[in-house]
Parts: structure tokens; C-alpha cells; sequence
């Protein structure tokens, strides 16, 4: 037998000549002439080598016991590809499928609520969440790895659509005991005096920082030490080894329970807005757009708040 040769209008042919007994009738219910569907079931005996439909006592045709074993793998298939069919209607309409979302290290502290939040309005949706500092988040986007990213300041390179999602205010924290505590507003060089702790290069909140000192500093040289993750940087700060500017997102429980204090100085807090990102020349998958849409629908509600 050469199943490879198989094709499925020979199986449905002789799905049709089982079930109505004759050629004519098979013809009838296929849209096709008697003689196509001899020359159907011949091909597919030719392949079986064996007979597949014998007549019965009053001229009909039934199905020999090869005839049936191909018959019960007919309805199989027509089962599998019926299942299929509504698996490929799903996805396309965005009712299941795989998002991967890449999210900037900032937004750890929120970025696992958001996708809890996503599951239960789309469980058959399966979002795989990707966290890592602003250039790793960027390249794997230019990489294609990611099909959404959430940072701050959107990218030049690779191009991108990005829809604002809820403001992202940054603060200079200080632990509630510094010198500059009560100062309000403190100064530009009182600032300036301070030991700034900050993230590696290629994080967003470096870049930040740098700016703003630059900016308040007017050429002034000012001091910082690099740490690795904004945990390290927080309890660096509740120590006393310095301050930290930092997004109000990563502090909100240490605000809250006064074990940070936020400086109050002119241009602070910083404000920005946290950004859904996608790329400008890929096509979404249906899956994405609903967990976009969703996720622009919460219009911020899943941020941290003070």
C-alpha cells in the first residue's frame, strides 16, 4: 500500500460511494460526475492494492474491511483538520497565541501585576514576560525576540510605534536621616556635593541621571558609583553611602514605610511616561493586538501609586 499517495478527495470519494451506495449518489453529494468518482475510487484501490467497496445484494456498494479501516482513518483526519480549522480561526482572531513582552528593569515591580492582570482577561493568551536594562530590552526587540516592550523614552533605532501608558515620575531618594532632608527646595550644588549612586551603562535611569546633573550642574563636575540593580541601589541609600535619582516606581514601599525619603529640589520629581512599544515594520499577530489593546485599555491603573 502507498499511503504517501494518498490524496484526501480519494478519501472523501469513497466516504461518499460508502454512504450512498453508488456512484451517482456519491457524484450528487460532491458536486462531481459519476465517472470522476470512478476514476477517483479506482486510483485510491490502485494505492490500497485491494478492493475498498464490493456490491451488495441489491447493487449497492459497501465497504470491504480494507474499505472500512481507510474509512475510520478518513474520519479521523476530517476530525484533526476540523480541530485545526478552529485552532487557526482562534489565533487569528487573538484568542490564543504567544506574546513574549519585554519590560526594562525598572518595570520589574509592576510588570509582573500587569501580566497577571492580562491572564485573567485572556487566559488562552500566554504571555511570556522578558525583563532586562534598556539596551538588552532594545536589541532584543531589533531581534525580533520580543513582539511588545514597555520602557520610557522610546528609541530611535529600531523604528517603533510607541503608546504612552501611564506617567513614570523619577525622584532623588535619600535615606530619612541625610543632611538635606529637610531642605526644601535644596539647591543645585548641594545636590552636586552628593555621592549619586546609579545604575550600569545602557540603563535608562544612567542616561537620566546624567542629564539632569549635567543640565543642573552647567559643566560642574559631580560624583557617582555604579551598582548593579536598583536593590542594591535602594538599601545603598538607607545606609547612608549616598543618594540615588531613581524611578518612584521602584520606591513606593520604601516611601511608604519612611524608610526612603524623596529630596525636594527644582525640576523634581522628573516626569516622564512609560511607553508600550512595538515595532513599526512588523504586522501584529491578532494575540498581540488584544494584549496591546488590553494593556492600553488599564490606561496606567497597574503602576505602583503612592
Amino acid at each position: 500500500m502507498k499511503l504517501d499517495g494518498i490524496s484526501l478527495r480519494q478519501l472523501r470519494c469513497l466516504r461518499a460511494v460508502a454512504g450512498s451506495g453508488s456512484l451517482t449518489g456519491a457524484a450528487g453529494l460532491l458536486g462531481l460526475t459519476a465517472p470522476a468518482i470512478h476514476s477517483q475510487l479506482r486510483g485510491l484501490e490502485d494505492l490500497a492494492g485491494c478492493p475498498l467497496v464490493l456490491r451488495g445484494e441489491h447493487g449497492a456498494f459497501r465497504p470491504t474491511r480494507e474499505g472500512e479501516a481507510l474509512l475510520l482513518a478518513e474520519a479521523q483526519i476530517a476530525t484533526a483538520l476540523s480541530r485545526a480549522g478552529r485552532e487557526i480561526g482562534a489565533l487569528q482572531q487573538g484568542h490564543v497565541g504567544n506574546v513574549v513582552l519585554g519590560v526594562v528593569s525598572t518595570g520589574k515591580y509592576f510588570a509582573p501585576g500587569l501580566v497577571a492582570r492580562l491572564l485573567r482577561l485572556l487566559p488562552d493568551i500566554e504571555v511570556t514576560l522578558r525583563i532586562g536594562n534598556r539596551d538588552a530590552v532594545l536589541a532584543a526587540l531589533a531581534g525580533d525576540d520580543l513582539d511588545l516592550a514597555i520602557m520610557g523614552r522610546p528609541p530611535r533605532e529600531p523604528a517603533v510605534i510607541a503608546d504612552p501608558v501611564g506617567p513614570h515620575p523619577h525622584i532623588i531618594i535619600a535615606a530619612p536621616d541625610h543632611p538635606l532632608a529637610d531642605a526644601d527646595p535644596v539647591m543645585p550644588g548641594d545636590l552636586l556635593a552628593q555621592t549619586f549612586l546609579s545604575r550600569e551603562e545602557g540603563s535608562g535611569t544612567r542616561i537620566l541621571m546624567t542629564r539632569f546633573l549635567d543640565r543642573i550642574g552647567e559643566g560642574a563636575t559631580w560624583r557617582a558609583v555604579e551598582m548593579g540593580t536598583n536593590e542594591t541601589i535602594k538599601q545603598a541609600v538607607i545606609a547612608g553611602l549616598g543618594v540615588a535619582l531613581i524611578s518612584q516606581h521602584t520606591v513606593t514601599e520604601e516611601l511608604r514605610s519612611g524608610r526612603l525619603i524623596a529630596l525636594r529640589g527644582i525640576g523634581l520629581p522628573i516626569q516622564r511616561s512609560w511607553y508600550l512599544l512595538r515595532r513599526a515594520d512588523r504586522e501584529m499577530s491578532a494575540a498581540t493586538a488584544r494584549i496591546r489593546d488590553e494593556t492600553l485599555a488599564m490606561r496606567g491603573s497597574f503602576l505602583p501609586q503612592l
